[in-house]
């Protein structure tokens, strides 16, 4: 009998990027404040109806509950306070998604502007899943009009 070998289920998504963009009246710092924190996403997704954390920093879990039944688990990858990025990746989920990386990052665009950006590159379990790239489109989209709102 051949020996046990090392595996994982996770690989990286091999998709067409989905990005999600929003220029927000506020200084870089502050919007940060908002959306590079992994835990509190329901600050800008409404649909979320809870969020809960395991570990802390790079390799944590953080499992959003929404308010309709679903559930997804994800792994913080990479987190860059100065530079204002995040990295993480889908591990579980019951949205019908296969794998799912995603990157959030802000930038300055002067004393008291800023540009968010959030990058979803993502499969869907069925291959050929009409619409889900739109459905991924939307949920990015819809998220960052909530941040630009929160700060206008």
């Amino acid at each position: 009998m051949k020996p046990l070998q090392p595996d994982t289920l996770i690989r990286n998504p091999q998709a067409r990027p989905v990005v999600a963009a929003a220029v927000v009246t506020s200084s870089a710092a502050r919007v940060w404040d908002v959306v590079g924190q992994f835990a509190r996403f329901d600050r800008f997704i409404p649909a979320l109806a809870r969020i809960e954390m395991t570990g802390t920093g790079v390799g944590a879990l953080r499992t959003k509950f929404f308010k309709d039944g679903h559930c997804v688990v994800e792994q913080l990858n990479s987190r860059d306070e100065q530079a204002m990025h995040m990295t993480w990746t889908t591990l579980y989920n019951t949205l019908g998604i296969a794998r799912l990386w995603a990157a959030m990052s802000v930038e300055a665009h002067g004393t008291e502007c800023s540009k968010v950006v959030w990058t979803i590159i993502a499969e869907p379990v069925e291959t050929a899943h009409a619409g889900f790239e739109a459905f991924v489109q939307a949920f990015a989209d819809s998220a960052l009009e909530n941040v630009r709102r929160l700060f206008s």
